[in-house]
């Protein structure tokens, strides 16, 4: 009856969720690091008080947020947000954020993952004209003003090189606008 024991498959199962979990706790914690710098530490800032509820409402540990403050109020601490721009399978418009400590190593990793799948990055304002740029309580949101029609081979690629581009540490959020 081998395989047949039920601690193992609790255990896979918990593993796969835990790396998800991770995943995304690391993201949060860039995000609280950056708005904790632009704060200053000032947990009443309202950048840094939606970074908090975002945190906690995927039920991330007080004790994390905290050490993502501090850590971020220290002076040598250096965390910048970027956007990328691209164009996808189809001609859809793609809008890259990251958050980084290594402009270079993100930039790096980014062209390889395009690279990886046929695409390059695009220059600065080529899609975030067909783009709205909104700011809500919960950060910065682009919405798509023009949509993009794309093929279901074309969808079935872009589903995989977002989901490769949302594996990085790095990338907080990936916006298209595709129909």
């Amino acid at each position: 009856m081998s395989g047949h024991n039920k601690w193992a498959q609790i255990k896979h199962k918990k593993a796969i969720t835990d790396a998800k979990k991770s995943k995304i706790f690391s993201k949060l914690v860039r995000y609280i690091s950056v708005e904790a710098k632009l704060a200053k530490g000032d947990k009443n800032s309202p950048g840094l008080r939606a970074a908090i509820e975002k945190a906690k409402k995927v039920n991330m540990p007080s004790e994390n947020i905290e050490r993502a403050i501090r850590k971020a109020s220290e002076p040598d601490t250096q965390m910048e947000s970027i956007v990328y721009e691209t164009y996808g399978p189809g001609g859809v418009g793609i809008i890259i954020e990251a958050l980084t400590d290594s402009r270079n190593r993100t930039a790096q990793e980014i062209k390889h993952i395009l690279s990886k799948n046929g695409f390059a990055l695009a220059g600065v304002g080529s899609v975030s004209w067909s783009f709205t740029k909104e700011k809500t309580n919960e950060g910065v949101i682009w919405n798509p003003n023009i949509f993009t029609p794309v093929s279901d081979q074309d969808l079935e690629l872009l589903e995989k090189l977002v989901d490769e581009l949302e594996e990085s540490d790095d990338v907080q959020e990936v916006y298209t606008n595709a129909e």
